[in-house]
């Protein structure tokens, strides 16, 4: 799955908020000062073409949705940055952020307990 940009991925969350939109929607949505039509128009093509957005025609207007949940997205987020960062090993993830006490000893024996849980579940 491709990455987004920051403004991307905020423009996302809309979608993933609110549900189909229409640019106007987007744009009444937005806080002062308003980005242009063409702006907001150009991330929504970019969008699309990247495979995260589909539309439906009503005339010459089209009423955009997410075509990727964002659980997907976070997912594939999660999994890129295990791989460039930790050797694709969760557990080299979990113990830098344990030893650099980004996550405390009980969040990660809370961790823990949910994995053990998860596994007890798919028997």
């Amino acid at each position: 799955m491709k990455k987004l940009t920051p403004k991307e991925e905020e423009l996302m969350q809309r979608f993933w908020e609110r549900g189909p939109l229409f640019v106007k929607d987007i744009i009444n949505d937005m806080p002062e000062p308003k980005p242009h039509v063409n702006t907001v128009s150009t991330f929504v093509r970019l969008l699309e073409e990247k495979g995260f957005l589909g539309h439906k025609s009503y005339g010459k207007t089209h009423q955009y949705y997410a075509l990727v949940t964002a659980e997907d997205y976070h997912r594939s987020t999660i999994k890129g940055i295990i791989s460039k960062f930790f050797n694709n090993s969760f557990t080299q993830m979990v113990s830098s952020l344990f030893e650099n006490e980004d996550i405390s000893e009980d969040e990660l024996k809370e961790l823990i307990n949910k994995v053990e849980n998860a596994h007890k579940s798919n028997k």
